[in-house]
């Protein structure tokens, strides 16, 4: 595909983002959760793990422990046991009991709804805070996972591997009111076609957008 000026990247990316929001008409957030503490928590657990094995982890987690003011009290072998399963869960585990203790200290154990406010919880990046903003608050938000760094790396949106640096390339290119279904439509779009390995391209419905696509899958054709 040609150079394209910034202008013509967000008309490119508006399109995209139209044919997706068709396609995952009923994208969503993965994690299994009925409040912002419990969908604080399953995300942190997701670091370097499968949202079905976190969703398989949080049911007894959020039985034992509903709220900030029991987690933050926690027994932390207790914990380390139940959320095994999900990696890192030493790691995890001191941040999880970190970030309920300052939760119960600093909001009285509710969870901060503004982005510096969460930032400063143990445990919470900017990603895990666009996570919570977004589903939890109705506070657009960009969420770079692996499959947000593949799929628009791949779409030619970014050419930038920190996830800052992705996040603030979509910004100028994504209007803010759609950035969390976004977000969602692209994870979903990384899992079900735009995969890490052998991008299913003859079957993508935004193929014909697709800087990876037109550099790579068409020049093989053409070497046939």
């Amino acid at each position: 595909m040609p150079r394209e000026s910034k202008a013509k990247m967000r008309e490119r990316a508006g399109r995209v983002n139209a044919v997706l929001a068709e396609v995952y008409s009923d994208a969503k957030c993965a994690l299994d959760f009925r409040n912002p503490y419990e969908l604080l928590v399953a995300t942190i657990l997701s670091a370097q793990c499968t949202d079905e094995r976190v969703n398989l982890v949080t049911p007894a987690l959020f039985e034992r422990y509903p709220d900030a003011a029991t987690l933050a009290v926690a027994v932390p072998e207790e914990l380390e046991s139940m959320i095994h399963s999900t990696g890192f869960f030493r790691n995890k585990t001191k941040s999880l009991l970190g970030m309920a203790a300052a939760v119960v200290e600093r909001y009285g154990g509710v969870i901060p709804q503004t982005m510096e406010e969460l930032r400063e919880l143990p445990g919470v990046g900017r990603k895990t805070a666009n996570v919570v903003l977004g589903n939890c608050f109705g506070v657009p938000g960009l969420t770079v996972d692996t499959h947000m760094t593949r799929v628009n790396q791949r779409l030619g949106f970014t050419k930038n591997t920190d996830a800052e640096k992705i996040e603030r390339d979509l910004m100028e290119i994504i209007p803010q009111p759609e950035w969390t279904l976004y977000s969602h439509r692209i994870i979903f779009h990384g899992r079900a076609i735009c995969v890490a390995r052998k991008p299913k391209c003859p079957i993508c419905p935004v193929a014909e957008e697709c800087v990876y696509f037109h550099a790579v899958f068409m020049k093989q054709d053409k070497r046939r």
